[in-house]
């Protein structure tokens, strides 16, 4: 037992401190460690080498086998088969780094010495019968001879009790001899049986290697070629696809170098699906897809810079009538290129294009225009805007008008652009609605296919065939697909014994999930739009409205930098200084350039339209107040005396005739020829007029022609007409009825002539009233007709003015009859005096106003007059008691009566007037 304690595996160290060590050669501190041999025989691989070099039940019996396994250590040490050397399993097999391996010590743990387990060897240390009995014997020597008989005694009872088991151990051992005799016996009987047992072993082996080698090394060596000869085929489409992908980058910046975006982000989206899925983990392209991706960020750096190149490019071009598309293919691509990458904002490096380019039409065609004028020194006169202020009216309305030219061409070519990336963007929008709709579908036809399915599963289940259940004809197309599928033999390889197999077949397809489609746009550029556009709906049509936007966009920039234009000339109120012709034309051109921008961007931009309508306003102030001033002064300067009727005044009457209210041209010749009228005939009608009632009907159609020529100002010119009429009203009323002719003039009265003249004039404005009316009524809008009120009011002021003239001439009669009859005596002679006195001015009267008013108001008015000389001659006779009774004072009377009836009858005019002079006398009761 001591040599047993004794031996150990483990050398032991002098030190106590190394008692838990093992000795490390530090030489062979890092050799590898060798890894056990395999203890389960290696299953078939894709290596027709590594199965020929396997090892087999059959062949060589010296190789390994299973039977060379060990299932546990005690196996592997007590195998009787191996030489006692060949069980130190350790470093034979392991080696002798196996024992010899230093271990690192651990910083987080204490070191333990020798003296920690001392207790605990003392413990378990296993106590030596011979020392025990030596100490006892030694401990009973050292007593006294009483003490050595007990001893003794006792070491003779020990020595008897040893016998007894002594013998007691021969008997038991005679006891079973025999079967330990059979036991050694049935040993060698077994070790015999173990001989035959392996030599029919040995012979059954030699015998399945025959059959191995005649029936199945043949078979199974045609599988391993199959097999090697599928890896070789998978291991050459690698390879090949190895290559084509390794050509991605030089083919990549062959189509950059033709502008060919799209192709190039197709290929760059397929290669990096080929690098995800098909060739995950080789390793010399292990940097590929981040190179990719930087190749893809560059692409789109260089898109974003193309495409602002070919903005500059387009616009900056010479403004021609040329409204083709610059370079339709590239500018095609660089879009599908920008709408692949999502870069959904490109549209607004073009806005900013046209502002700059807006900008340089307008200085440029400053430029060249001021170049031609050689009275604007330009080194002396630097600024552009002071060059520009030194244009008379002609010259700045040629620049102007150069600049609305160039701005439609630009317009035209900013809308063919924007209208062909349009047309990309419907495009793509028209692609994902048929690639939805045939998403659609699809799923439709599954689901009808996995019916008729299940159809087709419940009849095979209930034991009928197919053709029972559905008649001859009636077989869904599904399931007659789904039938030949299932009788299709299932050894038919899908592709030929020199292709690859089936999903080899389909590795360039798999690799790449895109399917494109040809679409042509407008321009007829053809391009193949892929699935890969993953754009929504919503993307797209906000994509296709603000593109859309950037058109308006651009007639709004026009429109603004033409207002810039026109308020950097309006700086010294050059415009404010136009006369009607220059401004009209002005307006007529900028609303010709207004009209060719909405019908070109199909939208109004109120900024040019908004600084016309501001010119206009201030052009109207200026035209009303410089009429209202021309017609205050001629008014202060009318002798309200009848005046001749140019020949241009009758052919501007004749024109409002025809139904037309515009200025005449002059013709110089046909009017020198003419001479003046002494009326001017309106509708046959003769009206004896004044200068400046003349001048105020060309001014009142000077206004209805503004009208015509700036259709914006209707409103305002309506305002203005109606306030210049009632000026003309009031003021004549001042300065006629209310005697203000008399300062202002220094006339010495204001006579029935200046009366009936004014009544005329004002006859005369009031026939024109609903004329021009009517104008300004066409011009309105609708909800603007209230505004036509003004002209009623005005028509109601001029007739009642008309009638205040017509009442003042009655009062002057009625005046004169009341300080004449007032004095009037019924006695001879016949007729008397007052009556004589009386006949006299009523000829003053009719003389003076029967030339100037028509027949009809004459009679009208001598009626009023004969009215009111009847109600003083009857109160005057009243007065006198005279009475119609027949006697000589009603004779005297009737004799003046008829004096005065016979007098007024024989006026012009007058002769039918029923006077009826019984009135003057009271009536009886």
């Amino acid at each position: 037992m001591a040599s047993s304690h004794s031996s150990s595996p483990v050398p032991q160290s002098n030190s106590s401190d190394a008692f838990f060590k093992k000795e490390v050669d530090t030489t062979k501190r890092f050799r590898p460690v060798q890894s056990l041999p395999d203890v389960c025989p290696k299953e078939p691989t894709g290596n027709p080498n590594s199965l020929h070099d396997s090892p087999s039940l059959v062949v060589d019996q010296q190789r390994w086998t299973i039977y060379h396994s060990k299932v546990n250590l005690p196996a592997a040490l007590n195998d009787p088969r191996l030489a006692k050397r060949e069980s130190d399993f350790f470093t034979k097999t392991w080696g002798v780094d196996f024992v010899d391996t230093e271990v690192t010590p651990s910083f987080y743990l204490p070191q333990i010495t020798k003296e920690h387990f001392a207790l605990y060897q003392q413990e378990i240390t296993p106590i030596n019968p011979g020392q025990i009995w030596n100490k006892y014997l030694s401990t009973a020597g050292g007593k006294g001879n009483r003490d050595a008989a007990s001893s003794k005694l006792l070491q003779e009872k020990l020595s008897h009790y040893l016998d007894i088991v002594e013998v007691n151990i021969a008997h038991q051992i005679s006891l079973r001899s025999e079967a330990f005799f059979h036991a050694m016996t049935s040993q060698h009987e077994l070790q015999d049986y173990l001989r035959k047992t392996s030599q029919a072993v040995k012979l059954l082996r030699e015998k399945i290697s025959k059959i191995d080698k005649v029936m199945c090394e043949g078979s199974l060596r045609v599988l391993r070629l199959s097999l090697t000869r599928n890896n070789c085929i998978k291991a050459y489409n690698k390879l090949k696809l190895m290559a084509t992908v390794h050509q991605t980058q030089p083919t990549v910046q062959l189509l950059l170098s033709t502008s060919e975006y799209v192709g190039a982000l197709d290929l760059i989206a397929t290669t990096q699906e080929v690098l995800q899925q098909e060739l995950q983990g080789i390793h010399s392209f292990r940097h590929l897809g981040s190179q990719l991706c930087e190749l893809e960020k560059l692409i789109d750096k260089m898109m974003i810079a193309e495409f602002s190149t070919y903005a500059r490019n387009d616009l900056n071009r010479p403004l021609e009538d040329d409204c083709q598309i610059l370079e339709e293919e590239r500018l095609v691509s660089l879009v599908f290129g920008l709408l692949k990458q999502r870069k959904l904002n490109f549209y607004e490096i073009y806005g900013d294009e046209m502002i700059n380019t807006a900008k340089n039409i307008i200085k440029q065609c400053v430029v060249n225009t001021v170049s031609q004028i050689e009275e604007i020194d330009t080194e002396v006169v630097v600024k552009l805007a002071d060059q520009m202020r030194m244009m008379n009216f002609p010259q700045w309305f040629d620049l102007l008008k150069n600049i609305f030219s160039k701005f439609t061409i630009f317009l035209k070519r900013v809308k063919a652009t924007l209208n062909t990336i349009r047309s990309v963007v419907f495009l793509v929008l028209d692609k994902n609605q048929k690639t939805r709709d045939l998403e659609d579908t699809l799923l439709k036809n599954s689901a009808k296919e996995s019916m008729v399915d299940s159809e087709v599963a419940y009849l095979t289940h209930e034991g009928m065939f197919i053709s029972d259940a559905f008649g001859d004809g009636e077989l869904p197309a599904g399931a007659a697909d789904s039938a030949s599928q299932r009788n299709t033999s299932p050894n038919s390889e899908p592709c030929s014994s020199d292709s690859v197999s089936e999903p080899e077949c389909t590795t360039d397809s798999s690799s790449s999930k895109e399917h494109t489609s040809s679409s042509v746009t407008p321009g007829g550029v053809e391009m193949m739009i892929g699935e890969d556009m993953k754009l929504t709906d919503l993307e797209l049509v906000r994509l296709a409205n603000n593109i859309q936007e950037l058109l308006y966009n651009a007639s709004d920039i026009c429109h603004d930098r033409s207002v810039k234009f026109l308020m950097a000339r309006a700086k010294d109120g050059f415009l404010e200084k136009l006369n009607s012709n220059e401004f009209v034309t002005l307006s007529r051109l900028m609303e010709g350039f207004i009209l060719d921008t909405e019908q070109i961007c199909g939208r109004k931009s109120m900024s040019l339209r908004g600084a016309l309508q501001s010119q206009a306003n201030r052009f109207v102030n200026r035209f009303h107040e410089e009429r209202k001033t021309k017609l205050s002064l001629l008014l202060d300067n009318e002798r309200w005396k009848q005046a001749e009727v140019p020949a241009e005044f009758q052919d501007l009457v004749d024109s409002v005739s025809d139904g037309r209210i515009s200025l005449p041209e002059k013709k110089p010749t046909a009017t020198e020829e003419r001479k003046p009228a002494e009326f001017l005939i309106v509708e046959g009608q003769k009206y004896a007029t004044v200068g400046t009632v003349l001048l105020l009907i060309r001014i009142i159609l000077e206004y209805c022609q503004c009208v015509d020529n700036i259709p914006s100002i209707t409103t305002d010119m309506l305002t203005r007409l109606s306030d210049l009429l009632k000026y003309f009203n009031s003021r004549s009323c001042q300065l006629v009825l209310g005697a203000g002719a008399l300062q202002v003039v220094g006339l010495k009265t204001i006579t029935t002539k200046n009366l009936a003249l004014s009544s005329r004039c004002l006859q005369l404005i009031v026939h024109y009233i609903p004329i021009i009316r009517a104008h300004f009524e066409a011009r309105l809008q609708p909800k603007q007709f209230s505004m036509l009120r003004h002209f009623d009011h005005i028509t109601k002021d001029y007739h009642d003015h008309i009638a205040e003239i017509s009442a003042k001439l009655v009062a002057i009669m009625d005046s004169l009859f009341d300080k004449l009859l007032s004095k009037y005596e019924v006695k001879a002679p016949v007729p008397s005096a007052c009556f004589r006195n009386i006949c006299k001015q009523m000829a003053k009267m009719h003389e003076a106003i029967y030339d100037l008013l028509p027949e009809e108001q004459t009679q009208m008015l001598f009626l009023r007059i004969n009215a009111s000389y009847k109600l003083h001659l009857k109160r005057q006779l009243a007065h006198l008691n005279v009475v119609n009774d027949g006697g000589p004072l009603n004779g005297l009377v009737t004799s003046d009566v008829a004096f005065y009836t016979g007098n007024l009858q024989a006026l012009k005019g007058l002769n039918n007037l029923d006077l009826n002079m019984a009135e003057i006398w009271e009536q009886k009761r």
